[in-house]
Formats: structure tokens, sequence, C-alpha cells
């Protein structure tokens, strides 16, 4: 019997991989160039889209050379079979060309399954390489690790000459809270870091920006993982840098100066009431269900990033908080459209 000699090349992609390459045609059209994945992992790529109208956002930007591309795309990451299984490995690569932007979604919360071995760790690594000008938006659904889990992720981003830009959230529940989870897990590792490369072949990368959390059911401390999350379900991490995202970074930074202090207290003339701004109304309001959700925020400003920590009772708390502070800003809808904040919804 003769044998069969295949006309293709042998496929090179290997289980759980997959590439997202942006890149721009001249004068200032992006392309998806690539996009390639395989099991356990898949990418889903609609239509890309027009950026909504120009705003004074988008002028600014532009001063600063960064003008906004004729398309913006859209990946959503998913997994087959809604979630990831004991052992998996996923290990996903992007690469934004200069000028390009990119918004990355997922079709609901990130599920990870039960493990029988809390030594077998189920894996999922990002690794985006932004170059000047470039900008990746990443709101995506929380993380649910499931009972007797154990995950470790890794986000790397790398910003060519230092000039990309970035918002993007990490994020982590308690678990299937309607099943009684209440960070029942072995371990959870999460790890952001975002580093500065040259364009030229002979620089040094250099560490601009490290992010850990470790949940670790069996750690140092004496006190388990619910003692320590002190009755808190969802536990995030916001990164915000770059001028395209400027606006939104010094907004979180005026919205937690403007919070109230322990011990804060009016010293004026309590028969005058002065008339509140709309923002001013609209925080008031915020802070309000802030407290009804018991949720908690800081920001702070680590070398040219803005970091957002927060921490809410429950899911929906969190998310509606998330959604309504980068709603009110408003730029991340001006220049990335509605899909953009379709996680949060």
């Amino acid at each position: 019997m003769a044998s069969y000699t295949s006309p293709f090349a042998p496929s090179t992609s290997k289980p759980g991989h997959g590439s997202i390459r942006i890149a721009l045609l001249p004068p200032n059209t992006p392309v998806l160039r690539d996009v390639s994945y395989q099991y356990p992992l898949k990418l889903v790529a609609p239509d890309p889209l027009s950026p909504p109208e120009s705003s004074p956002d988008d002028k600014s930007a532009s001063a600063n050379r960064h003008v906004a591309p004729s398309l913006i795309h859209t990946i959503f990451l998913l997994t087959y079979g809604g979630g990831i299984v004991a052992g998996d490995a996923i290990n996903l690569n992007i690469r934004l060309d200069k000028g390009t932007r990119l918004i990355l979604l997922t079709q609901g919360s990130t599920k990870i399954f039960k493990t029988a071995d809390p030594k077998l760790v189920s894996r999922q690594k990002m690794s985006a390489h932004l170059q000047v000008g470039s900008a990746l938006c990443y709101l995506p659904d929380p993380v649910q690790p499931f009972a007797s889990t154990a995950f470790a992720q890794e986000q790397i981003y790398t910003l060519e000459d230092g000039g990309g830009n970035l918002c993007v959230c990490d994020w982590v529940t308690s678990g299937r809270s309607a099943r009684g989870e209440n960070w029942d897990i072995y371990t959870y590792h999460s790890r952001n870091e975002i580093w500065e490369s040259p364009s030229k072949s002979n620089g040094k990368k250099k560490l601009l920006l490290r992010d850990n959390l470790i949940l670790d059911k069996n750690g140092q401390t004496a006190l388990g993982i619910v003692a320590r999350m002190d009755g808190y379900a969802v536990f995030g991490t916001l990164i915000i840098h770059g001028p395209i995202f400027a606006s939104l970074a010094r907004f979180f930074m005026v919205e937690f100066e403007a919070l109230p202090r322990i011990g804060g207290r009016n010293w004026g003339d309590d028969t005058i009431v002065p008339e509140l701004s709309q923002r001013e109304k609209w925080r008031k309001e915020r802070e309000k269900r802030e407290r009804e959700d018991g949720l908690i925020w800081s920001a702070a400003n680590v070398r040219g990033f803005v970091l957002v920590k927060f921490g809410s009772r429950d899911v929906e708390g969190a998310r509606n908080w998330l959604r309504d502070m980068v709603k009110e800003e408003g730029s991340v809808g001006r220049m990335f459209g509605e899909r953009a904040g379709m996680c949060l919804k």
C-alpha cells in the first residue's frame, strides 16, 4: 500500500497556545495579521469597528503623536468546555504594532475546575508586546476558581521604548457563592509584570511594575484564606498607563483623594449648605453604594502607572462600581466604543 504524503507543511502550533498580531497598513489601517489558537484555548474575532466620534481626548492624543486608528479590533478569549480543567496550560502571545488598538474580552467568568491533586496546577500565561502608540484595553469578567482548585496565571506586558498604553483589570472571586463556596481553594497565584524594552536589539529590558497576588491554603500565616479575606468575595487590581488613558488615570486619583477620611470633619458653618455640582452629587451617590456593597478601594501612582486595588462583599458590587467609574469618566467609551466595557454590564 502506497504511503500518503501531505502537500501541507506540518503544523507548528501547540496545545493551549495562541497568537494575536495586529499590524498597521499605510497610511492608517490596522489589520488582524495573525490569530491562531489550539485546544483548550479559543479566540473569536468579530469584525473590527470604526472608532467613536472624535473627542477632546483624541485631540490631545493626536498632539502626543497617538493618532486614533481607522479601526479598533476586538478579541474574545474563550476556553472549550467553559473553563480551565485541572492540568490545562494556556499560553497566549499578543503583539500590537505602532498605533493599533485592541479590546480583549471574555464571555463570562473564567471558571477553574477542581483538581484531584493540589500539585496538579492549571496555568495560564499571557504575554503582550506593545509598540509605541498602541493600546490594549482588557476589562474581562473575573476569574472564578471552584472549590479544591489550584491555579496560577501571569500577565507579562512589554512596552517598546516605554510607549504603549494599558488599561487592564485582574480580579478573582471567592467561588460559587450559590453552592456555599468561600475561598475553598488550594492555591491561587496571579502575577502582573510590566517591562520596558528598547526597540534596539542591544538594549536591556527594565522592570517597571510587578504586582503579585498569592492565596495559599497552606501558607506561612496561621490565618486561613477565609479569615484573611475578612468577608470579601472579590479582590481585584486595575492597572492604567499611557497618554491614551491619562484622563482615566487622573480620574481615579482625584476620586480617591476625595474619599472621606477617618476622623475627617467639616469645620465650616453647619448652617451653610453649598450647592453640589453634578460630579459631586454623583460622588455622594457612589459613596453610598460603596458602603451598602461593602466595597473598599485605593489608588496609587507608581512609576507612572496608576494602580487601583478594590475589594467587595459580592461580585455585582465590584462590577457595578468599576462600570460606574469607567462610564462616568467616559474616555474609554469615547475612544474604544461600548464593546470595551461589555464585561462590566
